[in-house]
């Protein structure tokens, strides 16, 4: 099995793995390596470890060295060079009337590229602010556009449990976030609640939902029917958590709310309603046309249709729909 190690870059909780070559490194070392833009500076949260065949690509990149004085020299010029190409980039862009909003920088450990981030509403042609960045800075310029998830991990924020955002503190990756893991955790669907700062589902609807998933699968539907140890009753709510169903029990003419564990209700199921004799007969009706419509058109050739002309959002649910969806 190949030995790498698992190094990061600016405190991005990403992990790249490389190839140490002959060397060893430990954990919170600082180590030059070989990138596809050039050498960068990086810090091992993994020492040399054995990985699986077939976890990591066939070529890996290599540890070039530990970090060494001049390293370190040209790492704080990059850093004191950051401030100052966001405040060019500013300026550039507000003379030549780029309507660009610039959120930071991030110059390469040799100098040689500066990586500008920015956020705008619009489409914007910034070729010829490139070609005045670069004559100002003297180094290859990339602009790359954030959006309101990005934009959150770059800089950070506190989420509305007044912890630091997971998409800065922790995660790696983004990940697939729905309405239907706050539906099957019991949330409010209001989206100023199940939203995070950067105006999309919070990551954290995913963390637990593998086990709201199978308890859902469990509990009864509120407003459902029940049969409790005092007698049938309508759920009222769940707790998920500890599975636990509330429920009124009806006593007479009027009804009591009590708490039951979900090992001692037993959930009624809806018996189908049968369709009456005259709406089999009207189905066996339309059976028969169609039959005879089928007859009548395999002889026609079926039309082709321009992917152009296909217009998927005559096909697609609403959103009550996506979000009843079980």
């Amino acid at each position: 099995m190949p030995i790498v190690v698992g190094v990061k870059f600016n405190n991005n909780n990403k992990v790249y793995t490389f190839d140490p070559e002959e060397g060893v490194y430990s954990e919170g070392d600082l180590v030059v390596v070989d990138t596809q833009k050039g050498n960068e500076l990086g810090e091992v949260v993994k020492g040399n470890y054995e990985a699986e065949e077939g976890s990591v690509p066939a070529e890996l990149k290599k540890v070039l060295r530990k970090a060494n004085g001049r390293d370190f020299d040209l790492c704080k010029k990059a850093k004191e060079t950051e401030p100052r190409a966001l405040e060019i980039a500013k300026e550039k862009a507000a003379k030549l009337g780029v309507n660009l909003k610039f959120i930071s920088s991030e110059v390469s450990f040799d100098c040689k590229r500066v990586v500008l981030y920015f956020t705008s509403e619009d489409r914007v042609d910034f070729r010829e602010l490139v070609k005045e960045l670069a004559s100002a800075l003297h180094a290859r310029i990339e602009l790359r556009q954030l959006y309101e998830r990005d934009d959150v991990k770059l800089r950070g924020a506190l989420g509305m449990c007044g912890r630091e955002c997971c998409c800065r503190s922790h995660l790696r990756d983004f990940e697939k976030v729905t309405v239907k893991m706050a539906k099957v955790q019991g949330l409010s669907l209001n989206p100023t609640k199940i939203s995070g700062i950067c105006g999309k589902l919070m990551c954290c609807l995913k963390y637990e939902n593998e086990y709201y998933a199978e308890v859902f699968k469990q509990m009864p539907k509120v407003n459902g029917k029940v049969i409790t140890p005092d007698g049938p009753a309508v759920v009222e709510s769940n707790d998920m958590l500890k599975k636990i169903v509330t429920c009124k029990v009806f006593v007479d003419d009027t009804y009591i709310v009590k708490k039951f564990p979900l090992e001692e209700i037993t959930i009624v199921k809806p018996v189908p309603q049968q369709p009456s004799k005259k709406g089999q007969d009207k189905k066996k009706e339309d059976r028969h046309g169609d039959k005879h419509h089928d007859k009548e058109q395999a002889f026609k050739e079926e039309p082709e249709v321009d992917a152009d002309e296909f217009d998927a959002s005559d096909d697609a649910d609403s959103l009550e729909d996506i979000v009843d969806e079980e």
